[in-house]
């Protein structure tokens, strides 16, 4: 048999095969198969065509990355996920969570300090999580209110927190 005929012959074949199933070409792939087609030369049986026989070469060989591959990054995502959870939140400081809670009173003042109308909506739709029209219904107002209500509190709020932005 032939190696270099045999290869020149289906180099193309076995490229097509890999992109196919691998979305993308990859010589180191390439490699792979024609060192498997070397290595089993003398197991091929010319019952079929040799083509064919590249062919599922080509394929399995394919197949088989991909399947290590997936095995693989599934692997490291799960080390991954376990290195996050058990790392310590450097930002959870004593002093940040002061901090934290000072700003959390300056927003909540800040809120308190809103008219009623604004306070209002502001509570339904942004703490409660209320959508516009769901929050319309309840204040028996039109939505364009709503809305406009919405703005206009985030506004003022943005303009009373605006060193905390």
């Amino acid at each position: 048999m032939n190696f270099e005929k045999l290869i020149n012959s289906n180099k193309q074949n076995i490229k097509n095969i890999i992109r196919l199933i691998k979305k993308e070409v990859n010589e180191d792939l390439e490699q792979e198969v024609y060192i498997k087609i070397w290595k089993n030369s003398d197991k091929y049986k010319e019952k079929g065509s040799i083509k064919s026989w590249i062919s599922s070469i080509a394929k399995n060989t394919s197949l088989d990355y991909l399947k290590s591959v997936y095995y693989k990054v599934s692997q490291k995502s799960d080390a991954d996920d376990y290195t996050l959870s058990s790392i310590k939140d450097k930002k959870s400081t004593p002093e940040n969570k002061i901090i934290s809670l000072e700003r959390q009173k300056r927003i909540i003042k800040a809120i308190n300090n809103l008219k009623p109308k604004f306070k209002e909506v502001i509570m339904l739709c942004e703490i409660d999580g209320l959508t516009y029209e769901e929050c319309s219904k309840k204040l028996n107002c039109p939505l364009g209110t709503v809305k406009s209500r919405i703005y206009n509190a985030k506004k003022e709020l943005s303009e009373n927190l605006q060193d905390l932005l």
